[in-house]
């Protein structure tokens, strides 16, 4: 068993079941998938070569191939048309999301420079949680010397949780370090 998933059994559960009054581990909240966001916008249509580099970045990062999404409407403004790639994506499940959440809360967080613990307002108001990296470069999977361009990624964990309160707890059962406030 991984062990982040060992610590949300052993430690976010009980948690969990005190706090909120669960009398069954079925009702406990628990984290259903991971999704990986990167956009690419407007460079993709200049640059074919950006989807791709930005393709092999997040499958290293996610360890899974990742879909491209492209625009569903054109917008003049953007020079978009309909179908053109603007990011990518990749959903984690199972133990591919526990194994992500592990790194990124004990490796990649740590990693970014004056730390000062997650921003606790990127509740969704149904128990989802979104949290913005600024560039790709803070995984170790990721070698700084072949970065053509810094990106974005968004990181969304979406739980079963029916209130933000219930999802900051199960996060912080799991280590997720949360800001002071």
């Amino acid at each position: 068993m991984a062990g982040l998933k060992e610590k949300y059994i052993k430690e976010a559960v009980p948690k969990l079941k005190q706090a909120y009054g669960y009398e069954n581990v079925m009702q406990v909240p628990r984290i259903t998938k991971v999704v990986l966001n990167v956009g690419v916008g407007k460079e993709a249509s200049a640059n074919p070569k950006a989807v791709e580099t930005a393709q092999a970045d997040l499958a290293s990062i996610a360890g899974q191939h990742p879909v491209i999404t492209r625009s569903k409407r054109s917008i003049a403004n953007f020079k978009l048309r309909v179908g053109m790639p603007v990011g990518l994506k990749v959903t984690l499940r199972g133990a591919a999301m526990y194994n992500f959440l592990e790194k990124l809360i004990s490796v990649v967080l740590p990693r970014l420079r004056d730390f000062q613990g997650v921003p606790t307002d990127a509740f969704d108001g149904r128990g989802s949680y979104a949290l913005g990296l600024k560039e790709q470069t803070v995984f170790p999977e990721i070698d700084f010397s072949k970065v053509d361009k810094l990106r974005g990624l968004e990181v969304c964990i979406v739980t079963t949780a029916k209130t933000d309160a219930e999802s900051r707890t199960l996060l912080e059962g799991i280590g997720m370090p949360f800001a002071k406030e």
